[in-house]
């Protein structure tokens, strides 16, 4: 009896140590509203972006056809077209001129305030392709607020969600 005790309480704690603990996160609702453009819908790609300046992690990617990856041309090169990485956080459609998405990302809570940024990429089939359309750095107030962009991006709003 002793024996089969001490084998139910190895594995229990086998089981309980064996999976990786994932750091504390919040979830954030980031509304992107764009442009009034005319043309295709825009491709965008919310990354993290680590103190170096280096990409760390993909938080959302808005528009579903891998075939036109490549055209959010830094993210490609750097980080996504190198590793092929499953993404998790993708949706099924790109956003067109004047419309606005909401979407939820979820940052892991170690990030804030400590030098890290959150950049988001546009790419438009025929027209330009924007590195930095909307980029900030990741801080307790920077996640209440509004940021506006520089090209197909009107504005970006991000809050706890």
């Amino acid at each position: 009896m002793k024996l089969k005790y001490i084998t139910i309480l190895g594995l229990l704690f086998i089981a309980m140590t064996s999976h990786t603990m994932q750091p504390p996160s919040t979830k954030y609702k980031c509304m992107i509203q764009m442009t009034n453009y005319t043309g295709e819908g825009a491709y965008v790609v919310i990354s993290l972006i680590n103190p170096k300046g280096d990409y760390e992690q993909t938080l959302y990617v808005q528009g579903d056809d891998a075939e036109w990856y490549n055209t959010v041309e830094e993210w490609w090169k750097k980080f996504y077209g190198k590793k092929r990485t499953n993404i998790d956080a993708i949706t099924g459609a790109t956003i067109s001129g004047g419309k606005r998405t909401v979407s939820v990302i979820d940052i892991d809570d170690s990030k804030l305030n400590s030098g890290y940024k959150i950049r988001f990429e546009t790419a438009v089939e025929d027209q330009e392709y924007y590195k930095s359309d909307v980029e900030f750095e990741l801080t307790s107030e920077s996640v209440k607020g509004k940021v506006d962009g520089t090209g197909f991006i009107r504005y970006v709003r991000i809050m706890p969600n």
